[in-house]
């Protein structure tokens, strides 16, 4: 329909062209003696218009002629720049399969195409790396630094990956530091930051990134929970040659992360010490908490409790009583129970308790305390049989 419709308008544009021609009787005279030369007005109007267009067409063909080379250059630039996007699509492509060699190769076809240099020398960083190649991913870090003005975040970043690999946390760290300097923290550098510390065993840097991810949720409670145990535990055994030091530390946890399993292991250091009373108790209250608020029970905190003879064990033994009155089928209590009521010299209770403990579960340690109770009691066949049947009882795990 366009067609048609050019068609006609320069039909009918030639129409009138033609009717306005027979209408005009100008002429033009040109005089160059000895030469007289006269021609109609409508004739030399058509000699200049085609005068015009040959011009024209002269002219851009010239052009066009003197462009040809800047024009094949640009093709050819062009060209090239359209196969490194393809190379460096296809090495992203063969990374992410796992075809680590292909990777490398074709983000190298891309990084000397000039397309995205950094990224086409990270992408074969990356792809040495994982083959363990460390010449090559060394050589392609340097070619990524080379095409910086500034120290780019991406670059850092697998610097950090690379070191942690390597289990150079210290390398790591300051590649992170770097990062935080540029563009502030984000979680994928926290959580390299936070594996980063725990190689370099700052267990206060690492507490405080726990709680950090833990917060915006880039952390699950449950790793969380142990992660924060960890850098506990390691302070705790930094401190256990000082009390004080010790129990100010203790004194600084919060109320959230005391874990039974951090109590433990501070009861224990305070105890070694010689901060027994101190040691028994944060036994106490814990178990002593954990009874009131039905929270969560630990039976290594009950064997403790039961090991250590400190105090008043009377006091002692009317109160781990009133705990197994909301848990009777504790065997761990009962074995605590009739250790202490066995320290005190209280043989029938002791015996009891420990018999109970037994049928809830049988364990080497509730044998091997009626073994001694029976010694103690002059029934040595009594306790020859328990000392046997406690070789017979498979160890307890952690035990």
């Amino acid at each position: 329909m366009k067609g048609l419709s050019w068609f006609i308008l320069l039909f009918a544009l030639a129409a009138g062209l033609a009717l306005a021609a027979q209408g005009n009787g100008g002429y033009v005279l040109v005089v160059l003696p000895p030469w007289r030369v006269e021609m109609t007005l409508n004739l030399v109007l058509v000699a200049l218009g085609l005068l015009f267009l040959a011009a024209y067409l002269v002219f851009r063909g010239l052009s066009l002629a003197y462009a040809l080379p800047g024009k094949v250059s640009e093709f050819r630039l062009r060209r090239t720049r359209e196969k490194a996007g393809n190379a460096f699509q296809e090495s992203v492509q063969r990374w992410l399969e796992g075809r680590y060699g292909q990777a490398q190769k074709r983000a190298g076809d891309a990084w000397e195409g000039g397309y995205a240099p950094l990224l086409s020398a990270l992408v074969a960083a990356r792809a040495a790396h994982a083959m363990r190649q460390e010449d090559k991913e060394a050589q392609w870090l340097e070619r990524a630094r080379g095409g910086e003005t500034e120290p780019s975040v991406a670059r850092l970043m697998v610097e950090a990956e690379f070191c942690l690999d390597g289990r150079d946390f210290d390398g790591a760290a300051a590649a992170l530091e770097q990062v935080q300097a540029r563009s502030g923290r984000h979680l994928a550098a926290m959580r390299l930051e936070l594996k980063a510390q725990q190689g370099r065993k700052d267990w206060p840097q690492v507490l405080r990134l726990a709680r950090q991810l833990e917060k915006r949720r880039a952390l699950a409670p449950e790793l969380a929970r142990e992660i924060k145990l960890q850098a506990h535990r390691e302070a705790i055994r930094l401190r256990e040659d000082d009390g004080g030091l010790l129990l100010a530390y203790l004194r600084g946890v919060p109320e959230e992360e005391f874990h039974p399993r951090l109590v433990a292991s501070a009861a224990r250091a305070l105890y070694q010490q010689g901060a027994r009373a101190e040691a028994l108790g944060l036994v106490e209250s814990r178990l002593e908490k954990a009874c009131a608020e039905d929270a969560c029970w630990s039976p290594e905190l009950v064997r403790l409790y039961g090991e250590w003879g400190e105090g008043d064990l009377t006091a002692r033994i009317a109160r781990a009583g009133k705990w197994l009155q909301q848990r009777p089928q504790d065997g761990e209590l009962l074995l605590a129970l009739g250790r202490l009521c066995l320290k005190q010299r209280l043989w029938g209770k002791a015996q009891n308790y420990l018999e109970a403990s037994l049928s809830v579960a049988e364990s080497r340690e509730a044998h091997r305390e009626l073994a001694r109770l029976f010694e103690a009691t002059d029934r040595s066949e009594a306790a020859n049989t328990h000392y046997r049947a406690s070789l017979e009882v498979p160890a307890a795990p952690g035990r």
